[in-house]
């Protein structure tokens, strides 16, 4: 029975005089306790005078924070972020001198520090009032959901929305593996799950089941596969390509856009999102057109770019505001005790956490939380058919603090609520709403290469070259032994002492080598060195084209077997001109991927099922580099080496990193066949596109022109202000070089399809957002 409007008119009254009343009293008593605020005149005044003081100051900031505010965030939202998080506090302290100034007596006055701590307190308490009223008057939760349902409607001209068919909302809880899911979903000593809403769903609702990544375990990979259904030619999270000179980083905005043009030029559609979509904190959009927090088009300006719509529509609200700022700042206070605790308890495995880390961290796990979790619930109410989100909070903290970790355990927990609260704003939607959780990739524990070793991957690279080290790993045994087997197979003794810079052996690098094993007196260019979780990417730019095995061991003769012998690398994969790609391990050991010859034990045996057929795609990548490096792996403890300054790390083979899981509503059909596995992220795409497909046919067009996707022009992905961009008159063919034999596959496409892509690399700074991605 609907209420008289009169009664719906009184409620509002009611709880903005509520809302008022609070923000009055915590005046008050703010000035009662703070030295430098004060709401009376220097003569006095009596109690009356002062608590009408507090209710006009209290009202005129309530004004201006309705009216005001939003222009104020649509104004500044080209702003970073983090910057804009914590402007917050300042322009909610300018408001209240504001409001404090507007009284006609001159009374009440406060110093500008001080306005600060008094507006934000006055936001949190005034958001805290009217969050409790408007959950305790279901008839007005209803009406609102009523009306942005009819808002709906009337956009798309539809005349109902109870015969609609369901919508999917697909959340993606970056880095947690099928095995800690599990875990955080039992009962521990007693206790209840770390996850029980997720826990109950899958006691009741819903099915789970693990699913294997290919070799390059990282959301670069993993969520272009499963928004764009390719991820061909990604081998790691960064990699060098030659043609271009450009290094390419999976998070970087211009890298994120060249990825997504090249995926959909591959698929031939746009991506899983293409109809009625949403993307919120993704790395692509997968042919969304409601964006927020999208990477690949972050680079973007001018209207076309909606990616920051979602800060806008968070932000607006200052009550969102100042709750997000504070939680931002409590989080940055939370990961500053955790890393002293573990300091002081002398906690291994560790790595340094200080610098911008604790405001990396709260980024990820406050903001990026907030904003998307606030997305995906208007998305829900607004009744979009596709929704897909990634909460990355758990990969960045589970890097630094470890995948077990108590640390890693609370942003599980504060998921898990996130979680709850959308599902419970989707019992309201103007539709019915089936809800995924799935993961890109798990993470693998493990001290770093650096720490049990005493070098970096560059340091091992640079002494089986035969080039200088610095003295620090110069001096370890690994170091050593490398440096002095890469000069003896160059015939050049080793040269004692430290150069004033701190590095072995001399500054000059060796003399050059040609690809037919003569030198010359060209100087040889260091090769670049790239790491990606446990996974090692070795280049040598001087060379064009990717260099064989018999052309590194012209060049460089101790440098491959350096690199696999050493007991932190599990193995090497480099191309021969006779076999092919070839798997090196210690001891000899060598695995020919493309004739299936072994020669004692293959290095991929202790990597699982899959490892081979994972390592032989990637293989004949066009952006496979010279070497590729995957780091030991110990299956007893689970434990890899990151040639990062990570304790849980992903990105290669070995352990939970590469096994993540999906979780679905038991009504929809099963992912695969009883005793099939799930086996890589463009399988997955389809899996997803398959459960759009049973609830309202095809989502992603069945046939689109192959040219639709390619048609973005460059300009549209512009590089960051201090980038360099390069022509766009190259197509992917060429900029990549030419392909290495391999069998055919439906997702392959020719040259000429691929010469319809303009592709545009730019190098520029990684972002820090989600660094660890």
């Amino acid at each position: 029975m609907q209420k008289p409007r009169w009664k719906t008119v009184g409620g509002t009254l009611l709880r903005v005089a509520a809302v008022w009343a609070v923000s009055t009293l915590t005046m008050l008593a703010l000035a009662g306790i703070l030295p430098d605020f004060r709401l009376k005149s220097g003569d006095g005044d009596s109690a009356t005078q002062i608590a009408i003081t507090a209710a006009s100051g209290a009202g005129a900031f309530g004004v201006l924070s309705a009216l005001v505010w939003p222009l104020l965030v649509r104004a500044l939202l080209l702003m970073p972020a983090l910057v804009l998080g914590l402007l917050v506090f300042v322009l909610n302290g300018s408001m209240l001198l504001i409001a404090l100034s507007v009284n006609p007596d001159g009374r009440g006055a406060a110093e500008p520090e001080t306005a600060v701590v008094v507006a934000a307190v006055m936001s949190a308490a005034s958001s805290a009032t009217s969050t409790f009223l408007t959950v305790r008057d279901d008839g007005a939760y209803r009406r609102r959901l009523a009306r942005l349902a009819v808002r709906r409607r009337r956009r798309l001209g539809e005349d109902g929305g109870s015969d609609e068919p369901p919508g999917t909302v697909f959340l993606q809880l970056d880095g947690v593996g099928h095995a800690v899911l599990r875990e955080a979903l039992r009962e521990r000593e007693n206790r209840p799950p770390v996850m029980p809403t997720v826990a109950g769903w899958l006691q009741s609702t819903h099915k789970v089941t693990p699913w294997r990544t290919d070799w390059s375990s990282q959301t670069g990979a993993s969520q272009l596969g499963i928004l764009h259904g390719s991820n061909e030619d990604v081998p790691a999270f960064r990699w060098y390509e030659k043609k271009t000179g450009e290094v390419m980083v999976s998070n970087r905005p211009t890298s994120a856009a060249v990825l997504q043009r090249r995926a959909a030029a591959r698929a031939r559609h746009d991506g899983l999102l293409t109809v009625d979509g949403a993307s919120r904190g993704n790395l692509f959009t997968g042919g969304a057109d409601q964006l927020a927090l999208v990477l690949s088009v972050a680079a973007r300006r001018g209207k076309h770019n909606r990616s920051r719509s979602g800060y806008f529509a968070y932000f607006a609200d200052p009550a969102n505001a100042t709750r997000t700022a504070v939680s931002f700042l409590a989080e940055v206070v939370r990961e500053i005790c955790q890393s002293t605790r573990a300091k002081l308890r002398r906690e291994t495995p560790r790595v340094k956490r200080g610098g911008l880390y604790p405001f990396i961290r709260a980024f990820a796990t406050v903001v990026e939380r907030d904003v998307v979790v606030t997305a995906v619930m208007g998305d829900i109410l607004s009744g979009r058919t596709a929704i897909y989100a990634d909460l990355v909070a758990y990969d960045e903290v589970a890097h630094h603090s470890g995948p077990r970790s108590r640390d890693a355990r609370q942003v599980l927990a504060r998921l898990d609520r996130s979680i709850a609260l959308i599902a419970k704003v989707a019992e309201h939607a103007p539709r019915d709403y089936r809800i995924v959780l799935l993961s890109d990739h798990g993470q693998s524990p493990g001290e770093t290469f650096a720490g049990a070793y005493g070098l970096r991957l560059e340091d091992l690279v640079r002494a089986g070259c035969g080039l200088p080290v610095s003295r620090r790993a110069g001096r370890t045994p690994s170091g050593a032994e490398a440096r002095e087997a890469g000069r003896a197979a160059l015939h050049r003794p080793e040269k004692p002492g430290v150069d004033g810079d701190g590095w072995c052996g001399g500054r000059e690098a060796p003399a050059d080598v040609a690809d037919d094993g003569s030198t010359g007196d060209t100087a040889v260019s260091d090769p670049i060195v790239l790491a990606s979780g446990n996974l090692g990417l070795i280049s040598f730019p001087d060379v064009p084209g990717r260099m064989s095995r018999e052309q590194i061991d012209a060049r460089h003769p101790a440098l491959l077997r350096t690199l696999a012998d050493h007991p932190g690398v599990g193995f090497v994969l480099v191309r021969s001109e006779a076999h092919g790609a070839v798997v090196l391990g210690a001891d000899g050991a060598e695995h020919r991927l493309d004739t299936g010859e072994v020669f004692g034990t293959s290095p991929l045996t202790v990597f699982g099922p899959g490892a081979e057929s994972a390592v032989r795609r990637t293989a004949h990548f066009r952006n496979t580099p010279d070497i590729m490096v995957n780091s030991a792996y110990d299956p007893a403890p689970g434990t890899v080496h990151a040639f990062e300054e990570q304790i849980g790390s992903h990105g290669g083979l070995g352990g939970e990193q590469g096994h993540p899981f999906l979780l679905w509503p038991a009504g929809l059909t099963p992912p695969v066949a009883a005793g099939e596995e799930l086996v890589g992220a463009e399988r997955v795409h389809q899996v997803l596109r398959r459960w759009l497909e049973e609830a309202d046919g095809p989502q992603v067009p069945e046939e689109e022109a192959a040219t639709a996707p390619v048609e973005v022009a460059a300009a549209e992905a512009p590089a960051a202000p201090e980038a360099s961009e390069a022509s766009a008159a190259q197509t992917p063919a060429e900029a990549e070089g030419p392909a290495e034999p391999r069998p055919t596959k439906a997702s392959d496409v020719t040259a000429a399809d691929l010469e319809r892509a303009p592709t545009v690399t730019s190098a520029g700074p990684a972002v820090t957002a989600d660094s660890t991605v």
